[in-house]
């Protein structure tokens, strides 16, 4: 494996509950993905009512979708951070790995390097994340930040996983949903689309887009102090991005206790290794 590494936590109690915290809600999100996938490609989008209701319908599984497609980013992101698994760190990172790859195809590897760059150099040139210091408009600094992260490989796995997906629902079914490419594309491209959106909205653009505006020259960090279910729905709590800073090492799940000063991590860290 690669030498790239994460804060992380020696086990302990406190590590084995988090493991099992940490383990059992990312399996929610992965079992969630992959059952809302299935259940809505086999279905006939005809057979839905042209009714406002059916417009209603349309738009609530996408956007369910959508946060489920972030879930699984943020699984992958935590495995970075040695936060998903940090009793077993193997498990950790092939998790990561997974979750990953059923996001959007992306190397777990070249991410994780990148992502602890940004962590080590907000702000400044060497962060893969951050603009480039002239064009700073958020539709600009979008796809900069989706440039660096795309690839050749990636987008032809994507295509084969697309046209699989569609080759083994078309084999496997008495008859094929007449409406399965446009399923593909509103309740899996589409929602890849969207949370790439909400990903650099609310962990890139926010909580970046003013740090360069320290007098002492330090880049600074925002939070979006939203309630509790806002700061959920928007981003599984990403818009704690200070303290996410501050504490790399607090899963997702526990940055609102990071946020009030009700989070404490007692067990000694270490530098996790893939």
């Amino acid at each position: 494996m690669g030498a790239d590494a994460s804060v992380s936590a020696t086990p302990s109690v406190g590590t084995t509950l988090g493991s099992l915290t940490g383990l059992g809600l990312a399996l929610l999100i992965v079992v969630g993905w992959l059952v809302s996938l299935v259940a809505l490609l086999r279905g006939n989008l005809t057979a839905m009512p042209s009714s406002w209701i059916g417009v209603l319908t349309l738009c609530s599984q996408i956007l369910m979708r959508t946060f489920l497609q972030t879930g699984l980013f943020i699984v992958a992101h935590d495995a970075m951070h040695g936060s998903l698994l940090p009793a077993v760190p193997r498990w950790n990172h092939r998790l990561g790995r997974l979750a990953l790859s059923l996001y959007a195809c992306l190397p777990y590897s070249s991410c994780h390097k990148k992502h602890l760059q940004h962590h080590g150099y907000p702000g400044t040139s060497r962060d893969p994340d951050f603009h480039d210091g002239v064009n700073v408009h958020a539709a600009v600094w979008y796809l900069r930040f989706m440039r660096s992260y795309l690839s050749m490989p990636q987008i032809c796995g994507l295509a084969a996983a697309w046209i699989g997906t569609a080759a083994l629902i078309a084999a496997s079914s008495p008859s094929t949903p007449p409406t399965l490419a446009l399923n593909i594309a509103l309740f899996w491209m589409l929602p890849l689309v969207l949370s790439s959106v909400q990903l650099f909205l609310f962990g890139t653009y926010l909580p970046h887009r003013l740090g360069q505006a320290g007098e002492d020259g330090v880049h600074h960090v925002e939070s979006l102090p939203l309630p509790a279910f806002l700061s959920l729905v928007s981003c599984y709590h990403f818009g704690f991005h200070l303290e996410h800073h501050q504490h790399p090492e607090a899963a997702w799940y526990e940055l609102p206790g990071v946020h009030n000063g009700r989070w404490t991590h007692s067990a000694t860290t270490h530098e996790q290794a893939e």
